[in-house]
């Protein structure tokens, strides 16, 4: 082997540098859910969905500063278990969700936080509004396989946003103080993911 042969072996075998520990997963919308919870009149919580979640995660379990998260949400699906809450929710007054049907998340930045903790920060535009979040999250999950063969990861994540950032500022004075609804608004994430289906060379020349 020539000299310069040797020392690109050795460059490529350096801890780091190799590739092929980035692994594509998809979200799987049927096991996956994007919760919300606000407090009501300052003396309840109400609980709800955002919606389907979809998106892909590429993840390097060696180095998570290399992954990457891309997520979007129907926020048409969100759900109160009350349907005329739902109606105010989808309305001008909140989601406006004729005219901003998707939420989405792109991440700007993936670190390790502790044994089976990370950070992930990110762009999150709700509402036509982008700002940026952090998401605490565990996991991943080890992998699992189904019965059928299918391999199986999970994480889940927490966030807290104002809704007056994203313009969602309907609210209600109470007598005496307070407000009919919260500011402050905990969004609880659980992904279950796949293995992304490879591209084919048709869409890959896309």
């Amino acid at each position: 082997m020539s000299r310069i042969a040797a020392v690109l072996a050795a460059v490529l075998a350096a801890p780091g540098l190799a590739s092929a520990e980035v692994s594509t997963w998809s979200i799987d919308p049927s096991h996956s859910e994007a919760e919300f919870h606000v407090r009501h009149m300052m003396v309840s919580t109400v609980d709800g969905s955002l919606g389907t979640v979809t998106g892909t995660i590429r993840y390097d379990d060696r180095h998570p500063d290399k992954s990457s998260v891309e997520a979007s949400i129907d926020v048409n699906g969100i759900d109160t278990r009350f349907a005329k809450r739902d109606q105010h929710l989808k309305s001008a007054d909140f989601f406006d969700v004729a005219k901003y049907p998707t939420a989405t998340f792109k991440s700007t930045s993936v670190k390790a936080a502790g044994k089976g903790k990370l950070l992930v920060k990110g762009d999150l535009t709700l509402h036509g509004v982008t700002r940026p979040v952090t998401l605490h999250v565990a996991g991943p999950t080890p992998a699992y396989k189904d019965p059928w063969g299918g391999t199986h990861r999970g994480f889940s994540a927490t966030t807290k946003i104002d809704r007056a950032d994203y313009g969602l500022t309907w609210n209600k004075a109470l007598e005496g103080g307070g407000w009919l609804v919260g500011k402050d608004v905990a969004i609880d994430l659980t992904l279950e993911i796949l293995p992304a289906a490879p591209a084919t060379p048709a869409a890959a020349a896309k």
